[in-house]
């Protein structure tokens, strides 16, 4: 649906094969679904800032709209994996998919559901992922408006962030 601030950090679409999902919020208002997830690579030509920063990740929400036969199983965060989007069943609608593996040995995460065909990218920031592989410290912001709120991810309970 808004392409265009990842397209003008990477020059293009990041390859979704291998993202790092670290939260799923559901939400039975719309019904939605957002994916909270670690993109695979660091754009080449970051934002100076991001660089002077020593940021080494980039992170976003992606939101899903309408979303039906949701399944979800091996629930293990953070999870490695890919995102599969696909035109599904009647007009305007998808099927997301996720499989990916996760931080304990023989653990992973199945993820399915249908859901509109469009999905919007929301809260991206870039951040130096931790020794453990965890996402707190620090975080440096695309949107004014986030920039201004937060300066390290907020709480789940920040519907503000997690929801509409």
């Amino acid at each position: 649906m808004n392409p265009e601030v990842l397209q003008s950090l990477y020059g293009h679409l990041p390859d979704l094969s291998s993202v790092r999902i670290r939260s799923i919020n559901l939400n039975w208002r719309g019904p939605t679904v957002t994916l909270r997830v670690d993109l695979p690579s660091f754009p080449g030509s970051p934002p100076q800032e991001w660089i002077d920063a020593g940021m080494d990740t980039v992170q976003c929400q992606f939101e899903f709209l309408a979303v039906e036969r949701i399944s979800l199983t091996d629930w293990a965060p953070p999870a490695v994996g890919g995102i599969e989007m696909t035109p599904w069943g009647r007009e305007r609608r998808m099927r997301v998919g996720f499989s990916g593996s996760g931080s304990g040995s023989g653990s992973g995460m199945t993820l399915g559901f249908d859901c509109y065909e469009s999905v919007s990218v929301r809260h991206v920031s870039a951040f130096t992922i931790q020794e453990d592989g965890s996402d707190s410290g620090r975080r440096l912001f695309v949107s004014k408006v986030d920039a201004r709120r937060h300066t390290s991810l907020p709480g789940t309970d920040e519907k503000t962030f997690y929801e509409r």
